[in-house]
């Protein structure tokens, strides 16, 4: 007995299931949901896409302060190269006052100071020349993702563009396709659409309109008048069909015709 209720409980459920299915596929085959539905995907890949363009244009502002942080940089180098450059300088000035003699051109204060500064700007410059050549990796590298990012967001651009066509095509698609189902449900006689009973009706009561206005017309002699006219023109045609008759001497044959018929009625 159970298992008969299951068995009962699970076809229920499998019939609520599929009129659900049927019910939500024919909605969504209608023309107007099947429009809002692309309006609806239109707008999320638009605010996807916006949101794209946001992650490029901060990508593309980074790009801008690498260059600026790699133009100080360069800046820094040339001018530490001069301080090195500088600071050398004055060291070989201050050797050729004491003669070549090392020991005392080592011992010379000024002489210690060109040699700190040397040794603290070449240590500067190395470092500067190694954060230069790191940015300049690092914006090869971004210029490089960003020329892609660029490149994939016109992509996305165009097929927004054909999406927007493909939505009117989806529906005219579908408008097409229920018209043709339904003329091929009439012909097979499977139709419920009450458009050809309504056409019926429609052609019923134009039938009918004609008929009054024909009655009415009699009603008020119209028809008479009409076939009055009617008889007016045949006699103005037979009128002039009988003048064309004697002009080409047919005329005369039928007085000759006619003679002795009245002849015949004179011995009376």
């Amino acid at each position: 007995m159970f298992s008969a209720i299951g068995k009962y409980i699970r076809a229920v459920w499998y019939l609520m299931t599929f009129r659900v299915d049927k019910a939500s596929e024919t909605l969504r085959m209608n023309p107007g949901v099947i429009s809002a539905n692309y309006d609806r995907i239109i707008v999320d890949k638009k605010a996807r896409l916006n949101q794209y363009k946001d992650a490029i244009s901060a990508m593309v502002a980074q790009e801008e302060t690498k260059k600026h942080k790699l133009k100080s940089l360069n800046e820094e180098i040339e001018r530490l190269q001069k301080l090195k450059s500088g600071a050398a300088s004055k060291a070989k000035k201050i050797a050729a006052k004491h003669a070549g003699d090392a020991v005392a051109t080592k011992n010379d204060p000024e002489y210690l100071k060109c040699q700190s500064a040397f040794r603290d700007f070449s240590s500067t410059l190395e470092e500067k020349e190694s954060r230069a050549i790191e940015i300049e990796g690092d914006l090869e590298d971004l210029i490089k993702n960003v020329a892609g990012h660029q490149t994939q967001i016109q992509s996305l651009m165009r097929d927004l563009e054909k999406l927007k066509e493909e939505k009117h095509e989806a529906v005219a698609d579908v408008l097409s396709a229920r018209e043709e189902e339904q003329i091929a449900d009439m012909m097979t006689g499977l139709s419920n659409d009450r458009t050809s009973e309504e056409l019926r009706e429609l052609r019923e009561l134009r039938q009918k309109a004609g008929a009054k206005a024909r009655v009415s017309r009699e009603l008020a002699g119209l028809d008479t008048k009409r076939a009055e006219e009617d008889f007016m023109e045949y006699a103005q045609s037979s009128e002039a069909n009988d003048e064309f008759d004697a002009l080409i001497g047919l005329g005369e044959q039928t007085s000759v015709s006619e003679a002795p018929q009245q002849d015949a009625r004179l011995p009376e």
